[in-house]
């Protein structure tokens, strides 16, 4: 079983380019967070390197590192603030990781399953603690007030996904402020961060945010999307988890909304009420399919997508952005800012191929 979703790309878009752009500061950053997870305390470092050797993408450092560069900024500060930004995001997995019950992060058992869930959150503030560290050390008062703003944002973000949890009312302006505060703040921040290290003036620090928070945005679409669409082995976690830990997400906002009274009970019996099995995971994706939710939501990842390319217009005056045209996507900078490329970036274990103006999301397997 398939579901086809349009995904305006030419040619196979990944993130290569970009970790071609970065690789040398990536390597200072890797070394930066190998440091930085040391402590007397045993167990913190076995906790933190855990999850930061587990294989994540490193994609926020790395838009940190890239936008660094794009203002032309050239000292070393936007190593250990990229550093800050992964810390900052490890952190929040280690305690997303306990509110969800999870039991695998990136294909591997959840730190909580081997070390529990007391340790998983202190060691998740022990590196919260060692962000704000390296932020002080970089000294750009501005980078520290864009950074711990997006602290308490991702907080308040995790807070308002609490009250929507099994909650089938919420609406999709609901689900979408939720995922602005818990996944793109951070996005955001990564992205403004370098040129405001680099003083650029404030229309261009505001389109590097307004790109990132976009970005951010289609990032957790797509993944949304790949609860029920993906493969463990390429997401790093159980397919369906999110049906399973009664999780609102787009895809079963625009089923709930748009099913009938029977459906509508369903999917209040297995998320409100807890009472899911197997069976009804397979049910919740027919429902999916049958209202073209997945496939929505996958539009919407690309609408926000374009959002983020739009707001790069702006930076054609930067010192490192090199504007080319390729094979009539338009201007890009790095060649990597089209709108299809921004979103598949976001779409970073996307079990997926791009021919042609077509990407085939395998449901249930294949």
């Amino acid at each position: 079983m398939a579901v086809i979703v349009p995904f305006e790309s030419r040619s196979p878009a990944t993130i290569d380019r970009l970790s071609e752009l970065v690789a040398a500061d990536m390597e200072r950053v890797n070394t930066t967070i190998l440091s930085r997870t040391g402590s007397q305390v045993a167990m913190i470092p076995e906790v933190a390197n855990h999850l930061i050797s587990s294989g994540g993408k490193r994609l926020r450092p790395m838009l940190t590192l890239a936008m660094a560069r794009l203002a032309g900024y050239a000292g070393a500060g936007h190593v250990k603030l990229a550093a800050a930004v992964e810390f900052m995001h490890t952190a929040t997995l280690l305690h997303d990781d306990v509110v969800d019950e999870s039991e695998m992060r990136r294909g591997k058992l959840a730190a909580r399953m081997l070390w529990g869930n007391e340790a998983s959150v202190l060691v998740g503030d022990f590196l919260l603690g060692q962000a704000f560290k390296m932020m002080v050390e970089v000294a750009s008062l501005r980078a520290l007030e864009i950074l711990s703003s997006a602290a308490a944002v991702i907080a308040e973000g995790e807070v308002m996904q609490l009250g929507a949890a099994k909650n089938t009312a919420t609406t999709e302006d609901d689900y979408l402020a939720v995922i602005r505060a818990k996944t793109a703040e951070l996005f955001a921040a990564a992205c403004e961060v370098g040129p405001a290290l680099a003083s650029r003036p404030k229309d261009e620090q505001n389109a590097c945010r307004s790109f990132g928070m976009n970005l951010g945005i289609a990032f957790q679409l797509v993944d949304d999307a790949l609860d029920y669409g993906g493969k463990a082995a390429k997401l790093g976690k159980n397919t369906g988890d999110d049906f399973r830990e009664g999780k609102i997400t787009l895809p079963v906002v625009l089923s709930f909304r748009r099913g009938s009274e029977s459906e509508r009970a369903f999917w209040r019996r297995t998320l409100e009420e807890g009472d899911a099995t197997d069976a009804d995971l397979e049910y919740a994706i027919s429902l999916m399919m049958k209202h073209r939710a997945l496939e929505d939501t996958i539009q919407r990842a690309r609408h926000y997508g374009a959002i983020a390319t739009d707001a790069l217009a702006v930076l054609r005056k930067l010192p490192g952005c090199r504007l080319a045209r390729m094979s009539g996507s338009g201007a890009t900078c790095f060649g990597l800012f089209d709108s299809s490329r921004a979103t598949a970036a976001a779409a970073r274990t996307l079990r997926v191929g791009y021919p042609a103006w077509w990407a085939r999301a395998t449901v249930l397997g294949g």
